[in-house]
Parts: structure tokens; sequence; C-alpha cells
């Protein structure tokens, strides 16, 4: 019962994260881990940071897109 509240909070933390635009850096973590073994991972401030550029654009100005 107890990490199934525990999951159910981080749900919807995730979620809360996600509705204001906060990208998910656990998710990211456990899915380079999972589908990218042995290749660098960004510290959460690298990560937050190539997160923010892409939303709303980097140095140059331009906004970014994934893939």
């Amino acid at each position: 019962m107890r990490d199934a509240v525990k999951t159910l909070f981080g749900r919807l933390q995730q979620t809360g994260r996600l509705m204001v635009g906060l990208p998910d850096y656990q998710a990211y973590v456990e899915h380079r881990k999972r589908t990218h073994p042995g290749e660098p991972i960004m510290s959460y401030e690298e990560f937050f940071r190539e997160r923010q550029e892409s939303r709303y654009g980097g140095a140059n100005g331009k906004i970014g897109r994934c893939c």
C-alpha cells in the first residue's frame, strides 16, 4: 500500500511540473540509463538549461524543436 501511495504521489508531482512547464529530470535520467547505457548523463543544471533553451530559444534567439 505504501508503494502505491508513493507511486501516485510521484506521478502527481510529475504531472504538476509538466503542467507548469518544468521538465522531469528523473524521467530523463531513467530514459538515458535504459536506452543509452554507458553514455554521459547531463547534470540537473545542464538538463534544465538545455530544456529552457530548447523551449524558449538559445543564444541565437531561435526557438528550438526536438526531433
